[in-house]
């Protein structure tokens, strides 16, 4: 197992989760990422959401502006 302070725990699969409402999350792959954030549309595997969106080049100007 790996844990990442600003992402996911790494899980060596397979993999099974009892969630809140007692359903089971399976995952057969090799790795799994577990969501810790939450912010996950595939809860509870990590789908990066917890990464910063930032844009790495301001935008362009835009030519119709008066």
């Amino acid at each position: 197992m790996s844990v990442d302070p600003q992402g996911p725990v790494l899980v060596e699969g397979p993999v099974e989760i009892v969630l809140d409402d007692g359903t089971v999350a399976r995952s057969d792959r090799f790795v799994a990422a577990v969501c810790t954030c939450r912010r996950s549309r595939t809860y509870p595997w990590c789908d990066t959401s917890h990464r910063r969106r930032e844009r790495a080049d301001p935008p362009p100007e835009d030519r119709n502006a008066r």
